[in-house]
């Protein structure tokens, strides 16, 4: 998490952006809105916070990674991430330890979905831990203009529709074999301009 918002420049001499303008309430109004989105799956969660992101992130990406990520947390970002300025932005004001093994980080930062690992080859916990396993945190295109699939489970009363556009074409038959290892597994916040989408584990989803 940022403690500060101020501004810096990379090891190249790029002037990085700013992180929250109130460091401590804007980190807990998006912190209550990822928890909003985890609780209700498949709701789309706007965010009353935004600022200017680092490339490529959109600002619910950006505002995301600034609340639930530090130096305690090993991050591996995707290639169009970890090649921009947002690599250099997020070390400058999370401290983030970024990792180049899928399988060991805390958090997974992708956004360019369409060329995203397997979900096989992030962590799924342990039996005795199952919550040391790997978050993703991906940025999608669209929460309303992709393929129509029928999400169900806690949160979600009878079953709700979601229509994510920019995932990869194997996204959901992955998302049916990272159900089989409950209660290990991955969970997903997705994040589309300045919004938020939660995936959590328990949840179905029939596409």
């Amino acid at each position: 998490m940022t403690l500060q918002s101020i501004t810096a420049t990379s090891s190249d001499g790029t002037l990085l952006k700013p992180g929250f303008a109130d460091p401590v309430f804007d980190a807990q109004a998006v912190f209550r809105a990822a928890l909003l989105a985890t609780a209700y799956p498949g709701r789309v969660i706007p965010l009353d916070r935004s600022f200017v992101a680092p490339r490529p992130f959109s600002p619910a990406t950006a505002a995301l990674c600034l609340t639930l990520m530090d130096f305690e947390t090993p991050a591996w970002l995707d290639r169009q991430t970890a090649s921009s300025e947002a690599s250099a932005w997020l070390r400058f004001h999370c401290g983030l330890p970024l990792i180049e093994e899928t399988a060991t980080a805390r958090f997974a930062v992708v956004t360019d979905a369409l060329n995203m690992p397997r979900l096989f080859e992030f962590h799924s916990g342990e039996i005795e831990y199952p919550d040391r396993s790997t978050t993703l945190l991906i940025q999608v295109k669209s929460f309303t203009e992709g393929p129509v699939t029928t999400w169900s489970g806690p949160g979600i009363k009878d079953n709700t529709t979601g229509a994510i556009d920019g995932l990869p074409f194997w996204f959901w038959s992955d998302w049916d074999l990272n159900s089989e290892f409950y209660p290990r597994g991955i969970d997903v916040i997705f994040s589309c301009g300045n919004a938020l989408m939660g995936l959590p584990r328990t949840i179905k989803v029939e596409a």
